[in-house]
C-alpha cells in the first residue's frame, strides 16, 4: 500500500534531541568533556557577570558554539547562527531546545571581548588537560615547540606608509615600491606584520602563532600569538618553556626544528633548566662556508635526541588540523588579542578531537 504523502509531516515532535544523535557519534565523547569542564568553570564565569539586570545568554553556550565552528570551519558567526537555526545536532552540542530561537550574530562579538578579559579560554584549555581522563595521557618533562604564520585578515592596500603619503590612490599602486614594517601599517588591522616565511616566497600581512605540544600523544598544552618577526618563534618558544620548567619543576627536554638554532636561543634554554633537543642546521652559505650547529654531541650523543626529533613532526599535525578543518589558515578576527584567542580555541577543539580517540585506544 502507498503511503501519504503530506508535505510539513505533524505539527508536533516528541522526540528530544538527544534521540536523534546516533549513540556513537564522535561529538557526544567531546560534549561530555566540555561539559566537566564547564562545570568546573562555574564560578570563574559568574565573576565576569553582574548580580542584577536582565539575565545573559549561557556563556557556557556561547563556547559551546564557538568550538562548533571551529571543529566545522564555519566561516562566520552569522553564518553559524544560520546553521545553528537548523542543524538539530549543532542544537544539542550547544544545549538549545528546538524551540529555543538563536542568538543575534553581534552577541559573539559583544561576549567575546568579556571572556578575554576573563581569561577563559585560558583556564579552559588548563582545566581541560587536568580533566581526571586526561591528565594521565600528558608528558611532563617532554615537549615540541613550533610556529605557524596565520594570514591576517587584511589586505596588501591597506600596507600604507606610516606618514599618509600613500592614500591618494588608496594604497592600490603599491608595486615596485619598497615597504617595510617600520615605515608602513595595515590600516585595517595595525597589530599585522608584513612577513616573508622564505626566500622566494611572497610577503604577507599576517601573525604567528606558537603551540607547546607534549610527546607522549602529541596534544596541545600551550599557545600564544605573537607579531610576526625573524625572532619571534625563539622568543615565544623561550616563554611557553619556561613556564613548562616551572610547572614540571624540573629540566624538561624540547624539540625543534633547524630554525631555532641559533647559539643565543639554545643557551637560554639550557639557563632555564630546558634540554634544548633542536635540530641541526649546519647548511653551506653563500659564501662556501659550513655554518656550524649550536647542538653538539653533549646533546646529540643521547638517544633522547632522536626521540624528541621523530616526535617534534607530530606538531604539525595541530597545524594542519587548524588549517584543514578549524579556522587557523587566516584569521577572521583582527588585533592581536582576538587573533590569540581564536588560536587557542583552535588548540582547543585539536585537543578535544583526538583526546576521546586515546582514551578508547
Amino acid at each position: 500500500m502507498r503511503g501519504r504523502f503530506t508535505d510539513q509531516g505533524g505539527l508536533f515532535s516528541y522526540i528530544v534531541p538527544d534521540k536523534r544523535v546516533p549513540a556513537n557519534h564522535p561529538l557526544r565523547k567531546v560534549r561530555e568533556l566540555v561539559r566537566d569542564v564547564l562545570s568546573d568553570l562555574n564560578r570563574s564565569l559568574g565573576r565576569l557577570y553582574a548580580n542584577e539586570g536582565r539575565p545573559s545568554i549561557p556563556p557556557e553556550q556561547l563556547l559551546s558554539a564557538l568550538l562548533l565552528q571551529v571543529f566545522y570551519g564555519i566561516r562566520s558567526e552569522r553564518q553559524l547562527m544560520e546553521q545553528l537555526d537548523y542543524n538539530l545536532l549543532y542544537r544539542w552540542f550547544v544545549g538549545l531546545s528546538p524551540d529555543d530561537p538563536v542568538w543575534d550574530p553581534t552577541t559573539f562579538t559583544k561576549n567575546r571581548e568579556r571572556l578575554q578579559n576573563g581569561d577563559v579560554f585560558t583556564k579552559f584549555m588548563t582545566r581541560l588537560l587536568n580533566h581526571p581522563q586526561v591528565k594521565p595521557l600528558l608528558s611532563d618533562e617532554h615537549f615540541s615547540v613550533d610556529g605557524t604564520l596565520i594570514e591576517a585578515w587584511a589586505s596588501q592596500k591597506s600596507f600604507r606608509p606610516k606618514d599618509g603619503s600613500g592614500d591618494d590612490d588608496d594604497g592600490a599602486n603599491f608595486h615596485g615600491q619598497k615597504r617595510k614594517n617600520d615605515t608602513h601599517a595595515s590600516t585595517s588591522d595595525p597589530d599585522s606584520r608584513l612577513y616573508r616565511k622564505a626566500a622566494g616566497r611572497e610577503a604577507k600581512l599576517c601573525y604567528m602563532g606558537h603551540a607547546t605540544m607534549e610527546n607522549r600523544h602529541g596534544l596541545a598544552v600551550a599557545g600564544r600569538v605573537t607579531h610576526a618577526n625573524g625572532t619571534a618563534e625563539r622568543r615565544a618558544s623561550e616563554t611557553m618553556l619556561k613556564a613548562r620548567r616551572k610547572a614540571a619543576g624540573r629540566r624538561i627536554t624540547a624539540g625543534e626544528d633547524k630554525a631555532y638554532d641559533t647559539a643565543d636561543h639554545v643557551a637560554n634554554l639550557r639557563a632555564i633548566g630546558v634540554t634544548p633537543h633542536v635540530t641541526q642546521n649546519q647548511a653551506v652559505t653563500k659564501t662556501g662556508k659550513t655554518r656550524n650547529s649550536a647542538i653538539d654531541e653533549r646533546t646529540t650523543r643521547h638517544p633522547g635526541y632522536s626521540m624528541s626529533q621523530s616526535r617534534r613532526a607530530m606538531v604539525e599535525c595541530i597545524f594542519g588540523w587548524g588549517k584543514q578543518h578549524g579556522t587557523m589558515r587566516k584569521t577572521k578576527h583582527r588585533g592581536i588579542a582576538r587573533v590569540a584567542a581564536d588560536f587557542l580555541l583552535n588548540l582547543i577543539a585539536y585537543n578535544l578531537i583526538r583526546i576521546p580517540k586515546l582514551l578508547a585506544a
